[in-house]
C-alpha cells in the first residue's frame, strides 16, 4: 500500500543546527545518517513524500555546511519526493519553484507551506515547518478565522517523516476537543 509522508527542515549538511535547535547529535555526519535512517524506515521507495522546506545546507564561506551536494542526499531517502521551498533553498541545490501546495485527503483540504506565518486561514488545517522545535500543533486566527497548524519539522516528530494518517489524528485532536456532546 502506497502511503503519504510529509516532513521538513532536515537541514542535511547544516552543523549549526545541532546547537541551534539543541538536536540530541554528537556530529553532523551522526545527524545526517540517523534522519536518512529513520526516513528510510518509514518511507518506502513507491511512497510519495512532501517536504516543506530547508532540505539541505550548501557549504558556506564560514564552512558550517558539508562538502556534499543535494542529490547526494536526495539519493539516499526513499520515496517520491516533492520539494516545497524553505528559507534555505536561496543558497543550495534545491531547484523547486513550489512555494505553497493545496491537497486533499479524505475530504479534508489540506494547505502546505514551508513558514507558519505563510499559512492560510481559507483552508481549516495547514501543514509547515520552519520552528523546529518550537511546538507541534496549535490553533491559529487570522482575520477572525481560525484554523490548525501542524509542524511536521522532523524535530518535533523525533526525526522522522510524519504520515497524512498521524496528520489528521493529531487535527482530529482540535476537533474533538471542541465538540459538545
Amino acid at each position: 500500500m502506497v502511503k503519504t509522508w510529509f516532513t521538513s527542515d532536515t537541514h542535511f549538511g547544516h552543523f549549526n543546527i545541532i546547537k541551534y535547535t539543541n538536536r540530541p547529535f554528537k556530529s553532523l555526519e551522526d545527524m545526517n545518517n540517523e534522519i536518512i535512517k529513520r526516513w528510510n524506515e518509514k518511507v518506502k521507495p513507491e511512497d510519495t513524500i512532501y517536504f516543506l522546506g530547508d532540505f539541505f545546507f550548501k557549504n558556506s564561506k564560514k564552512g558550517n555546511g558539508d562538502i556534499y551536494k543535494f542529490d547526494y542526499y536526495d539519493s539516499k531517502l526513499n520515496g517520491k519526493k516533492i520539494y516545497i521551498k524553505g528559507n534555505h533553498e536561496h543558497s543550495n541545490d534545491v531547484k523547486s519553484h513550489i512555494t505553497a501546495l493545496i491537497l486533499e485527503f479524505g475530504g479534508v483540504e489540506v494547505y502546505c507551506t514551508h513558514r507558519p506565518q505563510d499559512s492560510n486561514n481559507n483552508f481549516k488545517l495547514n501543514l509547515c515547518g520552519h520552528v523546529h522545535e518550537k511546538w507541534k500543533s496549535r490553533e491559529d486566527t487570522k482575520f477572525g478565522i481560525k484554523t490548525i497548524l501542524i509542524n511536521v519539522g522532523v524535530d518535533v516528530w523525533n526525526f522522522y517523516p510524519v504520515s497524512i494518517q498521524e496528520i489528521l489524528n493529531e487535527y482530529n485532536k482540535y476537533l474533538f476537543k471542541h465538540v459538545v456532546l
